[in-house]
């Protein structure tokens, strides 16, 4: 997904506010325009008893109701080639929706006001306004597509038959299409997709190749969720129940959808992060006050350990954790003596760890301090990365961060958890915790990338605070 086609989608939503509550208030001007053209008596304008500031905050009032009703209709998708007549038709019909319900309010509400002629007048205004507005992103939105390739999507094809030589001749002739052909390959080799994307890039994949094998397809499809391709195909075998049908120039094309953690949901999640951030922070402060002192008086070091981590996309970016092990244990670059804390740190993983794969967990760990073994047991020692997530650098809820070393060890497919951000807590977490072998950890960590929705992280934040008291293995 495009950042400006994310930018112009979230752009529409204050544009529309604007435009209706301008609507109500030009239709208010045109019922009382003699009075209106007089300055003196803006505050003094009324419409069946109320002011105009009155009738103002109505308008506030209900201008979110139609943008929900917008939201509901599909009128915050993100691809800036979506058809502008159906977006038109659509425009209508929610705000006649809106309307319907306006009526009902004032019915309910006599106190508002009656006039037939203003209620009329306004929805007709609301519905020239909101697509006169639209109409205008989208011809600035189109403009930067054509003249600074800003919102091209790079395609590669598959397939060398004459449907894809269709495709290929109507994406060339058309650019509001918003695709630019960057190569056409006959098989889905990768290696020669990841050559093609060192050079040229790739946003988008379209198979329509029937000889490409479905081992070959899984392949493909895990290459592209690893690297935030798009994937689409002209269908021939269907493989994956993760999908949306769309149409382009009549062909019938299925999308396989990675994660619902695109688009609207992306910005869902990060809205509900920064909120549930700043409650986190805010209700545990008075625990890191206290957690902080302790670890002051305890033992000598800085009270913040910071560990650096793989997040989202391979980046690096460190964890703020509370220091519960003893400062020259720590493996970290401000430690002077990280070589020796490194050394001592393997060999207490090839002696004590306790897990499977590339994670490992040291039973009995003599490192801790006397206040690290207590916080590390109530998971105190993690508070701080509420300001991870704030930050921007993790997400409340998400597959847990891994070193750099243990991410070395991953196999191939093991890397789709780094296809979101990592998160505080998780469907590990509130599953056994580090109780878990890495593979199974995996599984219900792919099982929340797929299958992603707000009310899933709120069952899961809900879940975790009871988690946090219940008895761990391996202490």
């Amino acid at each position: 997904m495009k950042r400006s086609e994310l930018f112009f989608s979230g752009l529409q939503v204050p544009i529309d506010f604007l435009m209706i509550v301008l609507a109500a208030v030009s239709a208010f001007a045109v019922r009382e325009l003699p009075m209106v053209l007089d300055y003196f008596q803006l505050k003094s304008l009324t419409l069946n008893g109320v002011y105009l500031n009155e009738y103002i905050k109505i308008a506030l009032a209900t201008a979110p109701f139609f943008i929900l009703i917008y939201a509901v209709e599909g009128l915050y998708d993100i691809r800036v080639t979506r058809k502008f007549w159906k977006e038109a038709a659509k425009i209508f019909s929610a705000t006649s929706i809106g309307l319907v319900i306006i009526i009902i309010l004032i019915f309910l509400k006599r106190e508002w006001f009656s006039s037939r002629f203003i209620i009329l007048a306004a929805w007709l205004m609301a519905v020239a306004y909101v697509i006169l507005g639209r109409y205008i992103l989208k011809l600035f939105q189109q403009w930067l597509l054509k003249s600074r390739g800003i919102g091209v999507h790079r395609v590669l094809l598959i397939g060398r038959n004459g449907k894809m030589d269709t495709m290929a001749k109507l994406i060339k002739q058309n650019k509001n299409l918003g695709y630019r052909i960057i190569d056409q390959i006959e098989t889905a080799h990768l290696k020669v997709i990841k050559i093609i994307r060192q050079e040229k890039g790739i946003d988008e994949i379209i198979l329509c190749e029937p000889s490409v094998t479905d081992d070959d397809q899984a392949k493909l499809i895990d290459y592209c969720a690893l690297n935030n391709i798009t994937y689409k195909y002209m269908p021939t075998t269907l493989q994956t129940s993760k999908y949306e049908v769309g149409v382009l120039n009549g062909e019938p094309l299925i999308e396989v959808k990675h994660t619902p953690l695109d688009g609207w949901g992306k910005i869902l999640k990060r809205t509900f992060d920064i909120v549930a951030s700043v409650i986190g922070i805010v209700l545990t402060s008075p625990i890191m006050i206290l957690t902080a002192l302790a670890i002051w008086i305890d033992s000598k070091g800085p009270i913040i350990y910071k560990n650096e981590r793989v997040g989202n996309d391979g980046a690096s970016f460190f964890v703020y954790k509370f220091r519960y092990m003893k400062w020259d244990c720590c493996v970290t670059r401000e430690n002077p003596k990280v070589n020796e804390a490194l050394e001592l740190e393997k060999d207490l993983i090839e002696t004590q760890s306790v897990r499977k794969g590339p994670l490992y967990k040291i039973k009995k760990d003599p490192r801790k301090t006397r206040v690290g073994g207590f916080i590390e047991k109530l998971s105190i020692d993690e508070l701080p990365q509420f300001f991870n997530v704030l930050f921007g650098s993790m997400s409340l809820v998400g597959p847990r961060p891994h070193q750099h070393r243990e991410v070395e060890k991953y196999m191939d497919y093991h890397r789709r958890l780094l296809t979101i951000k990592p998160g505080v807590t998780g469907m590990a977490q509130v599953s056994g915790r580090s109780d878990l072998d890495f593979e199974d950890e995996y599984k219900l960590d792919l099982y929340y990338i797929e299958n992603w929705s707000l009310w899933l992280d709120v069952q899961i934040c809900l879940k975790t605070i009871g988690v946090l008291f219940g008895k761990r293995k391996n202490f």
